[in-house]
């Protein structure tokens, strides 16, 4: 009998590779929405601080992510 072996990729990294997915597609419609608003001025000024403070939180968590992932792909 033949046995196949897999090669095993760490669970973390997938979810982390998942995760950075998820937020690279809402980063890429924050920006769009940032930019929207930003070439709207001085319309909506109002949402400019709360529009930039999601579009900020959003690239630390991938900048955070990124980090991780770089550790994890370098302990194996």
């Amino acid at each position: 009998m033949v046995q196949v072996t897999k090669t095993a990729v760490n669970p973390d990294i997938n979810e982390l590779k998942t995760q950075l997915k998820k937020l690279n597609s809402k980063a890429g419609q924050m920006k769009m929405d940032l930019h929207d608003l930003a070439e709207g001025l001085p319309t909506n000024y109002n949402q400019l601080m709360d529009v930039a403070g999601q579009t900020y939180e959003i690239y630390r968590q991938i900048d955070e992510l990124k980090q991780q992932l770089t550790k994890l792909e370098r302990g194996q």
